[in-house]
């Protein structure tokens, strides 16, 4: 069993998956959409994903202001994540993705990758970023036990 990290934009959703033994986070892909409310497609093609990884839990990066605030990409993450719970019945919990798409930038940028193909990776990278830090917690979280 797997856990999937998603980052949900407003065009695209970053898909990462997690190792067996939950310790590490890989890219899968970015799903792309060509309307901002066109959910039916991406919602299946994680279904599909979700049965492919043999997936049990999602993460769902939660895109809060850097004052702590909750804006219009939350309240639209939130009605997604009640989505994927109808259509998944799989546990979906809400994690803190302030600077993950600057640290993928950033990431990207350190390893030579051009600015004009950032934004072909950015969000999956977000993914990562998204999911590895839920393991890290939830691993230190077990380990101060």
């Amino acid at each position: 069993m797997r856990i999937m990290g998603l980052d949900f934009g407003s065009r695209t959703v970053g898909v990462a998956v997690s190792d067996p033994l939950f310790l590490t986070a890989q890219s899968v892909e970015i799903i792309r959409r060509k309307s901002p409310g066109k959910l039916r497609q991406t919602l299946a093609r994680i279904e599909e994903l979700i049965v492919s990884y043999e997936v049990e839990k999602i993460v769902l990066g939660y895109p809060k202001n850097m004052n702590n605030t909750e804006g219009e990409r939350c309240e639209k993450t939130a009605q997604f994540r009640d989505m994927l719970v109808k259509r998944t019945g799989l546990d979906v919990e809400l994690f803190d993705e302030r600077l993950t798409t600057v640290m993928a930038d950033r990431t990207m940028m350190e390893s030579g990758v051009r600015r004009e193909h950032r934004k072909d990776y950015v969000d999956s990278l977000a993914a990562v970023f998204i999911l590895q830090g839920y393991l890290d917690l939830k691993r230190n979280e077990l380990e101060s036990e």
